[in-house]
């Protein structure tokens, strides 16, 4: 079995299960494979898992980076629901990136903060047609993604409502976001309405 295969075979496993709740012994048996393979493109449980959250958020960052031939409404709202899909379909990896793990995880947090950078500079990168931003839009951004986070959190304890209903919801608030960044940092005017 090659690398790529456990990592696939690890992301289905953590995707509703806790770092915590599997074992070495647990993982070896659902990927058919012995420990010691784990062992050797890994170095440890903890090295596998952290591989499993890199892959997946990388993932993530694509989507979200792809598509700029798309208007912008499109593409801020394609990143938007891939943003929700990516929670929905690996909600225990989810949870964990946002909220740091158990305890508080340096390497866990460093994925979190590059990938929110990333989703910031791509929602910038959008509305202004740049990645740098002041630091006042840059906070208004990061105010708008931690909401995120925390609306994201909540819905996908049931997945009520629709995800197209969260996405529209998160896609408004972007808006009004946008909005109140131009009052505060002229040389960031919001994008015209129907544009994001």
């Amino acid at each position: 079995m090659r690398r790529s295969e456990l990592l696939a075979t690890g992301r289905k496993l953590f995707a509703h299960t806790s770092y915590d709740a599997l074992s070495m012994d647990d993982i070896a048996k659902h990927a058919g494979v012995a420990k010691g393979l784990i062992y050797y493109y890994f170095k440890s449980k903890r090295g596998y898992y952290l591989a499993i959250v890199e892959e997946s958020v990388s993932d993530l960052v694509a989507r979200a980076a792809s598509d700029t031939d798309l208007p912008r409404r499109e593409r801020v709202e394609r990143t938007v629901d891939g943003y929700l899909r990516y929670a929905q379909h690996h909600q225990a990896a989810y949870r964990t990136i946002v909220t740091g793990g158990v305890g508080f995880d340096t390497q866990v947090q460093a994925i979190r903060d590059t990938v929110r950078e990333e989703l910031i500079a791509t929602i910038a990168e959008g509305a202004y047609g740049r990645r740098d931003i002041p630091r006042l839009a840059h906070l208004a951004l990061l105010g708008w993604l931690s909401s995120v986070e925390g609306i994201t959190l909540a819905w996908i304890d049931d997945l009520d409502p629709e995800r197209e209903a969260v996405c529209a919801l998160l896609v408004r608030l972007l808006r009004g976001t946008l909005a109140a960044i131009e009052e505060q940092v002229p040389e960031c005017p919001a994008p015209e309405p129907g544009l994001v």
